[in-house]
């Protein structure tokens, strides 16, 4: 799914059903999961660089993407929480960008 792109919605576009969203986060790292309708996952670093570090390389992703998750920085812990807000719900987008940031999470 890391090589996959993500593709604006178009005008109509459906969130994806809760069997898409259980086949979708089974390709993800187990440590991904929803909360709220939101695909969510928490980040553990060694210290505020590192985390840092993390979030510039996830904005760099988001931004070749056109798809950007929601950020939040605990000090050494970074929080990201993806949704498709202009179809009020999870898209393919979502798992997308998951399984490109679980690549950064590797290195």
């Amino acid at each position: 799914m890391a090589s996959g792109r993500c593709i604006p919605c178009e005008v109509g576009t459906l969130p994806l059903t809760e069997t898409e969203i259980g086949t979708l986060l089974a390709e993800l790292d187990p440590l991904w999961e929803i909360q709220e309708g939101k695909l969510v996952r928490t980040f553990s670093f060694r210290d505020f660089k590192g985390a840092m570090e993390f979030v510039n390389k996830v904005a760099e992703i988001a931004a070749k993407e056109w798809h950007h998750p929601d950020i939040y920085i605990f000090f050494i812990k970074v929080e990201i929480k993806l949704y498709t807000h202009s179809i009020k719900g999870l898209s393919k987008n979502d798992f997308i960008l998951a399984a490109k940031i679980d690549l950064l999470s590797l290195c």
